[in-house]
């Protein structure tokens, strides 16, 4: 019996070592680096990031041609015009001449449908405006003058039609060439 305790111990301590090497050992940590001697510099100050406005390129003063684009068929320049307004841009400030398809469209508003409807919201009155198509013919259509807070950008434009039921629509104004080059 003396001889079986010492093969019973060693076969244990063979089995504890090999139930040891089997468990997963944890990564090490990264190291630190070394301390340094010299004082550590403050980092500059970072302004928090915050979601900037699209900003108006800077367009000289004048009149330009532009495209006048929008998310509905059934809200666009008309055919004769090509898509395209005319942009004025006085003192920072911008605004499109568009003549529309027909005269179905009474008034425009700048922003949404639901701000249109609040009293004292001020409407964008119709011109009455003629085109020629490439054919010589002509037709009266309503032309707008649309503030453009921004070039290239999406931005608001509310539309209510004969039967006085306003939409919210998007439209954007692009690809502004200048009058007479």
């Amino acid at each position: 019996m003396k001889k079986r305790i010492p093969l019973l111990l060693a076969l244990l301590l063979c089995l504890a070592l090999a139930a040891c090497a089997s468990q997963e050992t944890p990564a090490p940590a990264p190291e630190t680096p070394a301390a340094s001697t010299e004082p550590e510099q403050p980092s500059e100050p970072t302004a928090p990031e915050t979601p900037e406005a699209p900003v108006a390129p800077a367009l000289e003063d004048g009149e330009y041609t532009a495209k006048f684009d929008t998310d509905s068929s059934m809200f666009h320049v008309s055919e004769a015009n090509k898509g395209r307004g005319v942009l004025t841009v006085k003192d920072g400030q911008m605004t499109i001449h568009v003549s529309l398809a027909s005269q179905g469209i009474v008034n425009l508003f700048p922003g949404t449908a639901e701000d249109a409807q609040k009293a004292g919201a001020a409407l964008l009155e119709p011109t009455l405006d003629t085109v020629t198509y490439d054919d010589g013919e002509t037709e009266a259509v309503h032309g707008f003058d649309v503030p453009v807070p921004y070039l290239d950008e999406e931005f608001d434009l509310a539309l209510v039609g004969t039967k006085g039921t306003w939409y919210d629509h998007k439209v954007s104004v692009s690809d502004p060439v200048l009058i007479g080059e």
